[in-house]
């Protein structure tokens, strides 16, 4: 198991971003009608967020000392 717990600037960004995804998309979802294309926009926003984890962790941030 890591040291570190999770607790590294990648997978801060990571989850930041995927929360930003999931309240796009919820906001997508609760507009009158439903915006299908921003609850999209959502989604690429979460799925886009484990491409930041990987980017982040392979330029070293995946670290306990960052």
């Amino acid at each position: 198991m890591s040291a570190n717990h999770g607790n590294t600037p990648a997978a801060w960004t990571a989850v930041m971003v995927c929360m930003l995804g999931f309240l796009v998309g919820a906001v997508g979802l609760l507009l009158d009608p439903v915006n299908m294309t921003v609850f999209w926009v959502g989604v690429v926003l979460g799925v886009g967020s484990l491409v930041v984890y990987a980017v982040m962790a392979r330029l070293g941030y995946n670290d306990a000392e960052h």
